[in-house]
């Protein structure tokens, strides 16, 4: 099964997100580019890829402690940004010290499980809105998303999710994204009665 980690938005944040997006899909150009929809909104903090479902049991302990061992955090969207000319995002303000820790932990607890994990980057918080499958100019979108500030709120909880893939042949079909379990930040540890 296709795993990640996230950090899911609230649906308040959501709401305001999906607002700005209607305005960005008005824009010259935006016929080019494929919206994500807001089921597929989230902030990854580690991508595994292909996991065994033997590994499932170690990596969702692990993944608890990294939950437990993270204090809640605040967090909103902010702003935005761009992967060259294929990828428009929604960025984050906040707690992202917070953030980037959370995401080191769960890349590690992966990795200790035995998850094949690629070889680790700088961590940007983004929430990808938008992909071209040729190049585009990104930058009217990247401007208008340059003064979003999205309301704050707190980060409680660590998803892993499972992503399913798209209906083959179905134009317009996205991955499915399910979460698979859900730990509290700053929470009992696991196996705590």
């Amino acid at each position: 099964m296709r795993l990640f980690a996230a950090v899911l938005p609230p649906p308040a944040a959501v709401e305001e997100l999906a607002a700005l997006v209607g305005e960005l899909r008005r824009m010259p150009g935006a016929d080019a580019l494929r919206w994500t929809g807001r089921p597929s909104w989230h902030y990854t903090l580690a991508f595994m890829g292909e996991v065994d479902e033997a590994v499932l049991p170690e990596l969702s302990e692990r993944l608890g402690r990294a939950a437990h061992r993270t204090p809640p955090f605040p967090l909103r969207v902010h702003g935005g940004g761009r992967f060259g000319r294929r990828a428009l995002w929604a960025g984050a303000a906040g707690g992202l010290d917070d953030m980037r820790l959370l995401a080191e932990r769960s890349d590690a607890a992966a990795r200790r499980s035995g998850v094949a994990m690629e070889e680790p980057r700088r961590y940007q918080p983004h929430l990808t809105l938008a992909r071209s499958r040729a190049d585009a100019d990104l930058r009217p979108f990247v401007d208008a998303l340059e003064h979003f500030r999205g309301s704050r709120w707190e980060v409680a909880a660590l998803d892993l999710v499972r992503s399913n893939p798209p209906a083959p042949g179905v134009p317009g079909e996205a991955p499915r994204y399910e979460t698979l379990a859900t730990w509290p930040l700053g929470g009992p540890a696991p196996g705590a009665g």
